[in-house]
């Protein structure tokens, strides 16, 4: 058997993470819904999910509200992360947006500040915004999300950026330009990545190949696409979203998958590793 091996993902500034955390994109959109996702993150948090990935573009700031009501009274357990959006990422614009989302969340701080993805204001001006939420305590670390290799090496040329944390970046079984170069970078730079949208936004769940290893090992697919990501660690670190407690166990229950030989071949003939480099791809 080729064991997949899940281990904690450490940051450069030597915090420690699981290798698997909540996601929470379109989370808190259905207020009949609202009382299950509070639940199914509590429940992620007791089975030691304490990643909990948001952003201030989610519902408009909804998700980020629903996070707060589930984590009020447990703060000190969960590892909080969020997003600015491109268009608030100025020198004040982002610590205005910062303490917004401070706002909704119910928090004093956030453990890593992410920009969402890449927009008209200078890197030089979020990054210098980032440095001083740093210097203020009110987050303790910051990334970026959806930078590709050329961003990443502006982010670094910038003074301040070598203090980057983390990319986000979508990478699932059928997203896997970034093995080509994108992971080799953040890997020589000592960058860990988290993992967006592990199951493809669900069409990996109607793959026929991640279905058949799925019915073989008596698991489901989803459970199969994400531990083939929970292989990475701790290179990478996966989110993915539950809005129920069944859905989180079963997310849980991926990280004990061990994959066979067989199966990875099977995958790979599927799914190919890139052979050049390609863009990074965005959801």
């Amino acid at each position: 058997m080729a064991v997949a091996t899940v281990s904690a993902v450490t940051f450069p500034n030597g915090v420690s993470v699981p290798p698997l955390g909540q996601g929470t994109w379109y989370l808190g959109d259905d207020p009949a819904a609202h009382r299950a996702e509070v639940d199914a993150l509590r429940a992620g948090i007791d089975l030691g999910l304490t990643v909990i990935d948001t952003a201030e573009m989610y519902g408009s700031g909804a998700a980020e509200s629903l996070v707060g009501e589930a984590i009020n009274g447990r703060r000190d357990e969960v590892f909080l992360v969020s997003k600015v959006l491109p268009q608030n990422a100025s020198l004040h614009g982002t610590a205005e947006a910062c303490r917004r989302s401070l706002a909704r969340l119910g928090t004093d701080h956030l453990d890593l500040y992410l920009l969402h993805w890449r927009g008209e204001h200078p890197l030089a001006a979020t990054v210098e915004a980032f440095e001083n939420l740093l210097q203020e305590g009110l987050i303790r670390g910051w990334g970026v999300s959806n930078f590709d290799t050329n961003d990443m090496t502006e982010l670094l040329s910038i003074p301040g950026g070598s203090a980057v944390q983390t990319n986000q970046i979508l990478y699932n079984l059928a997203r896997r330009g970034p093995e080509f170069d994108l992971l080799p970078q953040c890997r020589e730079l000592g960058i860990p990545v988290m993992g967006y949208s592990p199951l493809d936004h669900g069409s990996l769940l109607r793959h026929p190949l991640v279905k058949k290893v799925a019915l073989n090992r008596g698991m489901t697919a989803a459970q199969i696409a994400l531990a083939w990501v929970l292989r990475r660690s701790p290179e990478v670190t996966v989110m993915a979203k539950a809005s129920t407690r069944a859905h989180v166990r079963e997310n849980h229950n991926a990280m004990d998958i061990e994959f066979s030989r067989e199966e990875l071949m099977m995958l790979d003939e599927a799914f190919p590793a890139p052979r050049r480099a390609e863009p990074l791809e965005v959801l």
